[in-house]
């Protein structure tokens, strides 16, 4: 892959001689006459639009309209994006994904500033698949495929000494004691006419009880997204589309993979439907896991899976907090938080980090 093209941090910038050359560089030789973009998704540290091309000439092969990704305009969420969130997606798609069978979208461009502030990326337009909705929930096959897909991103780099020589891929636990110390209280005070006790309970003993959660977390680590939750995942429709595709890599770290499987489960759907598909989907898991290789026990998938349920309320407090504040992303943060909380309690999990 080329990174010849400059690096473009606005929409409004882009052109069709950009695009051309962007094109030209990942193989297709054809030449853009126009473009018409428009915003997509609901990005929190960056921001998406959908560029329609118009080619001059023949054009067999190159794509009708490709989905970009930029820093955020917010100036709150452009800085925690780059505190290395930028980095990340973008070393993902140009050095990581091809060795994993996860479905993603392809890369077509993918650059990031040597101080990682700005960064353009040029994906393949996913559509008409649609992206799934954090506030809405999903259907139970839908929470499934999601979970068996998570296999293609864990089992090829399972129990991988060489993921602590990635000298930008940090350990997902990195600084968790230190911020979630720091951030907290601040979270409880701001939310608190919207937390229920059993969600403050919740976040408070892990706030308290950090260090004993990174300090337990198991050795065997494997790449994880970090943020595997609907609002990253994009679903086949009607028209088309596969079944389903992971998007969004700026929490990219490695740790357990039981981080990645709990977050999803424990806030994509309200504890009730949770209930009813929890443990089919950590069966679908666990067999993609063993049809790629890796032999994961079920008492080992479950002690990581319960362990893990504590990323719910990492994310929650770091997303709220670190990037600007909108309405949407309040009430989800909220609902992460309630379901997070339901996780825990239904699995007794407190009782791995309290003394």
């Amino acid at each position: 892959m080329s990174v010849h093209p400059a690096i473009v941090t606005e929409p409004a910038a882009i052109t069709p001689e950009w695009m051309t050359s962007v094109l030209r560089c990942a193989g297709h030789e054809v030449t853009v006459c126009a473009l018409a973009g428009e915003p997509v998704g609901t990005g929190q540290m960056a921001h998406n639009e959908r560029y329609r091309i118009t080619y001059t000439g023949d054009a067999l092969g190159a794509p009708d309209s490709v989905v970009m990704k930029f820093p955020s305009p917010n100036d709150q969420s452009r800085a925690a994006g780059a505190q290395g969130g930028y980095r990340s997606e973008v070393r993902f798609y140009t050095e990581l994904r091809s060795g994993l069978s996860i479905s993603t979208p392809e890369c077509l461009y993918g650059s990031v500033s040597e101080d990682s502030t700005v960064f353009t990326l040029v994906l393949e337009d996913l559509a008409p698949a649609h992206q799934g909705d954090q506030l809405a929930g999903v259907d139970d096959d839908q929470v499934i495929l999601a979970a068996a897909n998570l296999a293609g991103l864990h089992a090829p780099r399972w129990d991988d000494p060489g993921l602590d020589d990635i000298d930008w891929l940090e350990s997902s636990g990195a600084g968790a004691i230190s911020f979630v110390g720091l951030f907290t209280p601040v979270f409880i005070e701001r939310y608190r006419h919207r937390l229920s006790e059993q969600a403050r309970m919740v976040f408070e003993t892990f706030g308290a009880n950090v260090t004993r959660w990174v300090e337990a977390e198991s050795p065997v680590h494997t790449l994880v997204h970090g943020d595997y939750r609907l609002d990253n995942l994009m679903f086949a429709t009607s028209e088309g589309g596969a079944p389903v595709t992971v998007v969004d890599w700026q929490t990219l770290g490695h740790g357990a993979g039981g981080r990645d499987l709990a977050y999803l489960l424990g806030n994509s759907t309200e504890p009730r439907h949770r209930r009813r598909h929890e443990s089919e989907a950590i069966g679908a898991y666990l067999t993609a896991m063993r049809q790629l290789g890796v032999d994961l026990s079920t008492n080992e998938a479950m002690r990581q899976y319960r362990h893990g349920m504590f990323q719910g309320p990492l994310i929650t407090m770091l997303g709220s907090i670190a990037v600007g504040r909108t309405d949407r992303g309040d009430d989800m943060f909220m609902a992460m938080a309630e379901r997070s909380a339901a996780q825990i309690i239904d699995h007794d999990a407190l009782d791995l980090i309290s003394g």
